[in-house]
């Protein structure tokens, strides 16, 4: 589908936000359509207060920066106030309720939860039972907010999905599930480059195959030949990589002779933070194929889109 003929109605059917599995193609146009009107919009320093008065809870069960920044920025851009709620897993051991957590809170007028590093199945059972949107912003499954933003930068910069070629080179994180997931329910072509032990989960890629055909490989310059974007993500946040975990993945650092493989007008992608010389050259995120600070931009405006088109 050409994301291009697209006519958008700016809604979804969808409640939650906990992975872009179960967001339809139609529906990913929506926010990606509504990604786009937000940036014009902020450009034109242009008040957008569609959540005026609304309260945003923010759930967060480790550390952030640039999404919790992010976050915050945006809620306040749409006129709305953010609360930071702490998250302890030990309490939740203790027999802290999920179904008294949200219910709670949302008597309190808030208008949506937003969580980060909840285990997907303990989410889904936020979810199940929250009368609030429930957003996932990050936790070791998937990074849905991520991938729409990343979607969006590579329709404005290559002015369609259909089609263009995405390849992901590296460890197959959280950030590669749901990025994979968006790419094929858009029509891209997806290629996969993972060394043996760091690769996507299976049951993940799995469920992405089921919309689309990806290719998965062991050879990173194989993956990058002819694509139109190249995709890396961070090893380790908070460690360092052990010595056999830095020689494995070492083949794998996208350096100018994997971008060489890619076509002349690819662009190299990252989500930051990125430990240059580990999983990426300083030539290659500091060059001029580089959108990285153009990506980091756009998810506040994804933030945005996402949370215009929840919360109701």
């Amino acid at each position: 589908m050409d994301i291009n003929r697209y006519s958008p109605s700016y809604s979804v059917n969808q409640k939650h936000m906990t992975r872009l599995a179960d967001y339809s193609t139609e529906e990913l146009f929506e926010l990606l359509y509504a990604t786009k009107q937000m940036k014009a919009k902020f450009a034109a320093h242009e008040r957008t207060a569609i959540l005026q008065d609304v309260t945003i809870a923010l759930l967060f069960g480790d550390a952030s920066l640039r999404t919790k920044s992010a976050l915050e920025i945006g809620i306040r851009q749409l006129g709305g106030e953010s609360v930071n709620l702490p998250y302890n897993e030990n309490d939740m051991r203790a027999g802290e309720n999920i179904k008294d957590v949200v219910n709670v809170i949302c008597r309190y007028g808030v208008g949506a939860l937003i969580t980060r590093g909840i285990a997907q199945r303990e989410l889904e059972n936020f979810a199940e039972v929250s009368p609030i949107p429930v957003i996932n912003s990050t936790n070791s499954d998937f990074v849905p907010m991520q991938a729409v933003s990343d979607l969006f930068t590579i329709w404005e910069h290559k002015k369609n999905l259909e089609g263009v070629k995405i390849a992901y080179i590296g460890k197959g994180t959280n950030v590669a599930a749901s990025l994979l997931m968006g790419a094929v329910k858009c029509g891209m072509e997806v290629a996969v480059a993972t060394p043996e032990g760091y690769t996507v989960k299976t049951e993940h890629l799995e469920r992405a195959e089921q919309y689309g055909s990806i290719t998965i490989t062991d050879d990173p310059l194989f993956a990058a030949k002819n694509a139109d974007v190249v995709y890396t993500d961070c090893y380790r946040y908070h460690t360092q990589l052990t010595e056999e975990e830095a020689k494995t993945l070492a083949p794998y650092k996208v350096n100018n002779r994997i971008m060489a493989q890619a076509a002349g007008t690819a662009m190299f992608m990252h989500p930051l933070p990125a430990r240059r010389g580990v999983e990426v050259a300083p030539e290659v995120i500091d060059g001029k194929q580089s959108v990285v600070y153009t990506q980091a931009e756009n998810k506040l405006h994804a933030i945005k889109a996402i949370l215009a088109l929840l919360i109701k």
